[in-house]
């Protein structure tokens, strides 16, 4: 074996015996027996050793890498900006399956990745590709996976192992027309609940919602920015529409988000100890650490009987998201004063549906627009605060009313769904026209 600071030692005949505990230089060395009286040593780095020198060289690899792309402006996919937002959030590790409308990102960062210092790797489907991402992530990567509907499916028992073991990822969900195969090539929005709800069990979700290639960017920086500082997986939930959208945008790191938590030291807390967040630990840092899907005890250890350890367990990955709810709370709102009516969608159906609010108000209606870029947990306070003129609130989504059954259980309002399927977005007239039809 040679090679990444590893060098071969070989004993001659009956020669030199060495202890896999025996130390050469301050090295770390292992043998294995090749035949009778011969024997292969392998000298080197201790692993912990090894493993920081690798992170920093590849950490400086990304730096002139991202130096080069700075501030470039491009005119490409929402899948290629999403690839981008990766890149200038750290990802370091991506693994996938491939699928329509997702395909993209992939194929982008099988190319660019390896040069920035990060590693990409193909699966056999979406089960092992979000198993490989919650490996990556506990040795310390930044690690994503992206798929569409029902690659998205077949995650989502890993995606319930991420929640429980407090795993930071990053899972992209291009949306396309279902259920099942559907419509492969068709977009739509047909994965709001599952986001929220497709595993089992008690636990809060994070999913974010652009509607423009450059929030492709931004909010795939921001998604990592979360599930590092929570500890937890974060969707990026577009849709096909949005992802094979061309559209100009700037390669850039957005601001930090302010108020997210940091979570304590390891010194202080054990790796499931922490409250809310645990501090992050990573094998091959020289601790002693069990991490299982189990209901556990804060460090680490199985205990599936005792009932006040899974409740304070469940408890805490609940409001460790809860509490920061002011944190991640991210809508654009647009509401006029004597309002008496609203538009409330998110993702490709709330570029035409501005268009309508723009076209109504031309002719002299009072329509606000409110737009939310965080979708899980759900930003209650946007319905909590529209004002009490609002008679009805309109939303238009490319499924048959995921969003607008969720938007009922905040307002008193009557809610007026607009949902479409089959692979198309609303038109301006649709929503205009309903606009002036309901009164």
């Amino acid at each position: 074996m040679r090679g990444g600071g590893v060098e071969e030692y070989r004993s001659a005949g009956g020669g030199v015996v060495l202890e896999a505990e025996d130390k050469i230089a301050g090295g770390w060395v292992m043998k294995r027996r090749t035949g009778a009286g011969r024997g292969v040593g392998v000298r080197g780095r201790r692993p912990e050793e090894r493993m920081r020198s690798d992170s920093r060289e590849r950490a400086e690899l990304r730096a002139a890498y991202l130096r080069r792309h700075r501030g470039r402006k491009l005119f490409d996919l929402g899948d290629v900006a999403v690839a981008w937002g990766a890149l200038f959030a750290g990802c370091d590790f991506f693994a996938s399956y491939p699928i329509t409308p997702a395909s993209e990102i992939g194929e982008f960062l099988s190319r660019e990745l390896p040069r920035a210092g990060g590693r990409i790797i193909q699966m056999e489907d979406e089960i092992a590709s979000l198993s490989a991402v919650i490996g990556a992530a506990w040795v310390g990567a930044r690690s994503m996976t992206a798929t569409s509907g029902p690659g998205f499916s077949l995650m989502q028992e890993g995606l319930g192992y991420a929640f429980m073991t407090e795993t930071p990822c990053v899972v992209v969900d291009v949306q396309r027309s279902g259920p099942s195969t559907g419509q492969a090539t068709k977009p739509a929005q047909g994965d709001i609940m599952q986001a929220r709800w497709g595993t089992h069990g008690d636990h809060e979700a994070i999913a974010l919602c652009p509607n423009s290639v450059q929030e492709c960017l931004d909010l795939t920086y921001r998604a990592f920015e979360i599930a590092a500082a929570l500890r937890t997986p974060v969707t990026l939930l577009l849709d096909g529409e949005v992802g094979h959208m061309r559209e100009p945008f700037e390669l850039r790191a957005p601001p930090p988000i302010a108020g997210l938590p940091r979570p304590p030291d390891p010194d202080e807390a054990p790796p499931f100890g922490g409250d809310p967040v645990p501090p992050a630990v990573h094998f091959g840092e020289g601790r002693f650490l069990h991490v299982t899907g189990s209901t556990h005890r804060p460090d680490g250890t199985r205990d599936i009987v005792s009932r006040e350890v899974h409740e304070a367990l469940v408890k805490r990955l609940c409001r460790k998201i809860d509490e920061n709810r002011g944190v991640l709370y991210d809508v654009e709102s647009d509401v006029p004063d004597g309002a008496t009516k609203v538009v409330f969608c998110c993702g490709a159906p709330s570029r035409p549906a501005l268009g309508a609010v723009m076209r109504a108000r031309e002719s002299g209606m009072m329509v606000g627009y409110v737009r939310p870029r965080t979708i899980w947990p759900f930003p209650r306070e946007a319905v909590d605060a529209l004002p009490e003129s609002v008679e009805k609130i309109f939303v238009p989504e490319m499924n048959l009313g995921q969003l607008a059954r969720e938007v009922e259980r905040y307002t008193c309002a009557d809610v007026v769904s607009l949902p479409k399927i089959g692979g198309v977005t609303h038109t301006v007239q649709e929503i205009c026209s309903k606009l002036k039809e309901v009164s």
